[in-house]
């Protein structure tokens, strides 16, 4: 899979078992690093013509496939039931009921050689869904022993479980602001949050951050890249104060957000890349006394693609790989695409 962070594609191999309880384990994995074209053309998909997607879309599944089939020669699998695919987010707009993962083709079987299950978020939104989070599924069948999953990636998410229903929902934009701010100073991101650390605090930008309407929603709700460069950025670059001072500022609205979202005293499981952002993670306890559980690296990188594998799973076996709790959908479902190459 990949995520809206762009730190590249997401490879694993893994093993899961079904005894009265669903249990896993990750074989390997890796991260395949995008080109500097990959990523050009990946930061920016909103505002394309449908042809331009189209034809994105198509390269972009063979690029895949490439790494794919890469992974595999490397790694030596010989025994693969399928391929998942989550691909990677170019559209999002569930009012619209549209969403539109790239890398999700037929050809991606084809190319491989194997069994694909994909393309997890269509049938959803034409349920009347968010199509997303997915992930919950995975919390509450993979991770049933925390209160939270807290994921922080491009977006900060949660799933937890209460009156018998999984609720999840995005709280807030994490990483896909903090990197691009990073970025701006030569850096692929902020180390363990040093930045941020030691930028100033600008008072009337958190104030207008926290007076956006979509906080104000209740879940299901979830996020976007367009929701984020009309929502998000124009703030941003309007309050023209320096990357530490906007990453510091940035940091302490996420921290606020995540806190709010959590009772105290509860278990919670963090994984993402923001789950090696000590000042995030400082922060974060600041705010409210929680018990935030940061599992291996392994766990902390590689949770959405172990997931979506998990997802496609589900899809294979017919059971409800989507919940209706979550992201709003008139019914639970198994959701995605089967081909065969």
């Amino acid at each position: 899979m990949s995520g809206t962070s762009l730190d590249g594609i997401d490879l694993a191999y893994i093993t899961f078992n079904f005894d009265t309880t669903w249990k896993f384990k990750i074989e390997c994995c890796n991260t395949i690093s995008y080109s500097e074209e990959w990523l050009d053309i990946l930061k920016h998909l909103v505002g394309r013509s449908s042809e331009e997607l189209q034809q994105i879309d198509i390269n972009y599944t063979a690029h895949v496939a490439e790494v794919i089939t890469a992974f595999i020669a490397e790694n030596n699998i010989q025994d693969i039931d399928a391929i998942c695919s989550h691909g990677h987010t170019a559209l999002h707009r569930p009012k619209n009921s549209l969403t539109y993962q790239i890398g999700n083709l037929k050809e991606l079987a084809t190319l491989t050689k194997h069994k694909v299950v994909c393309d997890f978020r269509v049938q959803d939104v034409a349920l009347g869904g968010q199509g997303a989070p997915l992930v919950p599924i995975g919390d509450q069948l993979l991770f049933s022993e925390y209160d939270y999953c807290l994921n922080l990636g491009g977006f900060a998410n949660v799933s937890y479980l209460e009156n018998q229903k999984r609720i999840a929902y995005d709280i807030c934009p994490a990483n896909i602001v903090l990197n691009k701010y990073s970025n701006m100073l030569g850096l692929a991101y902020d180390d363990k949050g040093e930045i941020a650390k030691s930028g100033a605090f600008l008072d009337q930008l958190e104030t207008e951050l926290q007076n956006l309407p979509f906080y104000k929603q209740s879940p299901p709700k979830s996020l976007g890249l367009e929701w984020v460069e009309t929502k998000i950025f124009p703030k941003l670059e309007a309050s023209k104060h320096k990357e530490a001072d906007v990453l510091h500022t940035f940091t302490e609205h996420i921290a606020n957000q995540i806190a709010a979202s959590f009772k105290t005293g509860t278990k919670i499981l963090v994984t993402g890349g923001g789950a090696y952002n000590d000042y995030l993670m400082s922060r974060i306890n600041s705010k409210k006394k929680l018990n935030l559980k940061i599992p291996s690296k392994e766990l902390i990188e590689f949770k959405e693609a172990l997931i979506f594998g998990f997802l496609g799973v589900l899809k294979m076996r017919d059971e409800v790989n989507c919940l209706a709790s979550v992201t709003g959908a008139k019914q639970d479902h198994s959701s995605g695409e089967i081909y065969l190459p």
